[in-house]
């Protein structure tokens, strides 16, 4: 889709948070990471957040990057993490200030165990096409509602611009927001977030989507974000990278061997 396309435009109000999205924030399901960009300046890296029918409001603070990539310099990326949360509830949350902040809203799971009901939605390959929206639109519409996506990698598809344009990256992230605002999406790194091309100087795999997409790796004794596991409701979930090392003296062969007797 064409860069002026509707479901790229940026918020209005002068460094407004874009690309808001929320995923899993621990190894348990009552914490969640929420991520948010501002593209003029850092702003406030201040987050409030509130149970529903709760009149407290709660604020976290969270962490600022940025990132270079060829001739693109990313806006200011924001990871922040709300723990302790209660399950099978309602949170509203809100980031940036003034005229320009925004307000969403997300639901916890139940409790994990072993017969609670729970629903996923499941893509991959999705990028940012004519076909790219009509996929997320169905999935929006479909009858049985999905509470949590499993995206099994190849997000932005920015790699296949010229120089990975990383352009790309922000208007994927606005693209998606309209949904990944309100329940989370669990990642999974494909080829297209490889990002490898030392021939215009960058020879650092995935660097873009490990600036972008943080996920809750280490409370499952993992030591790369590229492979992590979870629990959600009935799930247990293990995110594993086919685009590193998996032979058996690995780091990440080693962890499965590990995780596996969990299940």
């Amino acid at each position: 889709m064409p860069l002026d396309s509707d479901v790229f435009r940026v918020p209005p109000g002068y460094n407004a948070p874009q690309q808001v999205h929320i995923t899993q924030g621990d190894y348990e399901a009552n914490s969640v990471i929420v991520f948010w960009v501002t593209p003029d300046e850092p702003g406030s890296r201040t987050m409030i957040y509130w149970a529903e029918n709760s009149e407290l409001k709660n604020r976290v603070d969270g962490l600022v990057v940025k990132y270079k990539y060829f001739n693109y310099t990313s806006g200011y990326i924001h990871h922040c993490t709300i723990k302790d949360l209660e399950f099978d509830t309602k949170y509203y949350y809100q980031v940036g200030t003034g005229k320009a902040s925004r307000r969403f809203w997300f639901i916890t799971p139940p409790k994990s165990g072993p017969d609670v009901p729970y629903t996923f939605g499941l893509i991959g390959d999705l990028g940012q096409t004519h076909d790219s929206n009509q996929t997320l639109t169905h999935y929006e519409f479909n009858p049985i509602k999905g509470q949590t996506i499993l995206f099994v990698g190849d997000l932005s598809y920015a790699d296949d611009y010229p120089f990975h344009d990383n352009v790309r990256w922000d208007t994927w992230g606005r693209f998606i927001e309209r949904n990944a605002v309100y329940q989370p999406w669990i990642w999974t790194a494909g080829n297209h977030e490889l990002d490898f091309a030392p021939q215009f100087g960058e020879p650092m795999p995935f660097k873009p989507y490990l600036h972008r997409y943080h996920v809750p790796y280490t409370a499952s004794g993992s030591a790369s974000p590229l492979w992590y596991s979870i629990k959600r409701a009935l799930t247990y979930i293990i995110v594993m990278s086919s685009y590193s090392a998996f032979g058996k003296y690995s780091p990440q062969y080693k962890w499965l061997e590990q995780e596996l007797p969990k299940v």
